[in-house]
């Protein structure tokens, strides 16, 4: 994500611009509670207790694949949709949690039997018919509609589904893709995913992956996407529009063409626009000359106008931009976070710093290969710029904090600094490794620097202690 489009807020958060259905009409009773023998499961947790957000997520599985239908009309701003999520049981189940904000329970089923739902705030608990047993691979379907949320965030800026002038777009971090789909909502769980997106033919239904087909008939055009690496749901996007789109191939180190897709609003589409998009296959071949082989099957970028959206995002395999914040240094943010924050992904909200440390410092790099800018002169910037010292970049204060200018600034101080310490060859070693070792799963920060030291073959701490987790700003910058 771009810092530099992220609202500060200076007042209490606006309200949500629609709200859910009162929790006195939420117990649909579709099926009774258990087996003829008895439930001996016991209910998943209603969240993971992330430290800013400890109410995301939920305990007691783990998904494995989301297979979603959405149907979209944007002159009444009505989903119709279902969710099929596969997922294997981590314990003895009686019931268990899905992360939903607003919108309408129609039904729910698991593998194939109609169960009990029931909700809470932004928490659908479904209990089956049966119980299910841990380690067993099961099948929830949950039909819902309604009209989905804007969210705003504790730092003020605005996500979930976003209506705009021709369609709509959904953006989900750090919780807002509960307000299109029921889910897992943490970025410890990643799954795979298939979305099948039906809107007014006329309009372009974009998504994450691959573009597996695309039909126009009786008067609406659906398009299936695939992804099918593991994602989390923060990182999951539809964009409905009328966009121009262009496509590419690049190997960006990878044994096969991946297919490049870009779109851009009409009312963003500018000469200036057009020549950026088309240089994200060259940008991406330089990443993976330094990050290691682009992880994904796809790649690309989507362009808006800039009211509808207010910040740059790194939605998987086809980041987001407004048109204001299209370019070079945002469009190298976004797309190196395919490597650091998208295929490796933060184990809590805690470690946010691994995300925009590393796309930051990946400007950074890039300033120094290609714009006479060495990367000491973007740290001694960052090191004068006060914002920068506000906390550590491994501790955020509190959520409104995850994306303030010490996860971003600082977080690329810390790897100016051990590119100090360890020495260039050692480096990029670490650079590159990082990505391979943790490819598609989640790590924390103290995963990154046990890594760091055994790349290394040294202790770190003293870099650590200053740089990441040091309160206030050293006297001498070469401390």
């Amino acid at each position: 994500m771009d810092p530099r489009t992220r609202p500060r807020p200076r007042t209490r958060p606006r309200a949500l611009l629609a709200r859910s259905a009162p929790a006195v009409a939420a117990l649909l009773l579709l099926a009774g509670c258990s087996g003829a023998g008895g439930v001996d499961g016991t209910p998943g947790s209603a969240g993971l207790r992330d430290p800013y957000f400890p109410k995301l997520g939920n305990g007691g599985y783990d998904v494995q694949h989301y297979a979603l239908k959405l149907a979209y009309d944007p002159k009444t701003r009505r989903l119709d949709a279902t969710a099929e999520i596969t997922a294997t049981a981590t314990q003895n189940l009686s019931a268990f949690n899905l992360d939903l904000s607003g919108l309408t329970v129609r039904d729910a089923a698991v593998d194939g039997a109609r169960a009990a739902v029931s909700r809470a705030g932004k928490e659908l608990t479904v209990r089956p018919r049966d119980e299910i047993d841990k380690d067993a691979v099961f099948r929830t379907t949950v039909a819902y509609s309604g009209v989905p949320e804007t969210i705003t965030d504790p730092d003020g800026s605005e996500e979930g589904w976003l209506p705009t002038a021709d369609g709509a777009l959904a953006v989900g971090e750090p919780t807002g893709s509960m307000a299109w789909f029921p889910g897992n909502h943490h970025p410890s769980d990643k799954a795979t995913y298939e979305i099948t997106l039906t809107v007014p033919a006329g309009l372009k239904a974009l998504s994450n992956g691959r573009l597996v087909s695309e039909r126009t008939e009786k008067g609406r055009t659906t398009a299936v996407w695939s992804a099918p690496e593991p994602m989390a749901s923060y990182v999951a996007t539809v964009a409905i529009g009328t966009y121009t789109t262009g496509t590419a191939k690049v190997r960006a180190g990878t044994a096969a063409d991946v297919p490049v897709l870009t779109a851009v609003d009409p009312s963003a589409a500018d000469a200036e626009t057009a020549a950026l998009a088309a240089r994200v296959p060259e940008i991406l071949d330089w990443q993976a000359e330094n990050f290691g082989p682009y992880p994904f099957s796809a790649a690309g970028a989507i362009v808006e106008r800039p009211g509808d959206l207010g910040y740059a995002l790194e939605t998987q395999t086809r980041p987001l931009f407004p048109r204001t914040a299209f370019d070079t240094p945002t469009l190298v943010h976004e797309l190196a976070h395919q490597w650091y924050g998208d295929s490796v992904t933060p184990k809590s909200w805690r470690d946010m710093w691994l995300n925009e440390g590393f796309a930051t410092y990946a400007e950074w790099l890039y300033a120094e290969d290609f714009e006479d800018t060495p990367a000491q002169e973007s740290f001694d910037e960052a090191f004068d710029d006060d914002s920068n010292w506000a906390f550590p970049p491994a501790d955020p204060p509190s959520a409104e904090n995850i994306s303030d200018a010490p996860v971003y600034g600082r977080g690329a101080m810390v790897l100016h600094k051990l590119r100090q310490t360890v020495g260039d060859e050692t480096f990029y070693e670490i650079l590159r490794g990082w990505p391979a070792k943790y490819r598609y799963a989640n790590a924390s920060t103290d995963d990154f620097t046990a890594y760091a030291e055994s790349v290394a073959g040294e202790d770190l701490d003293e870099v650590w202690d200053v740089w990441l987790y040091g309160n206030g700003r050293p006297t001498d910058p070469e401390g």
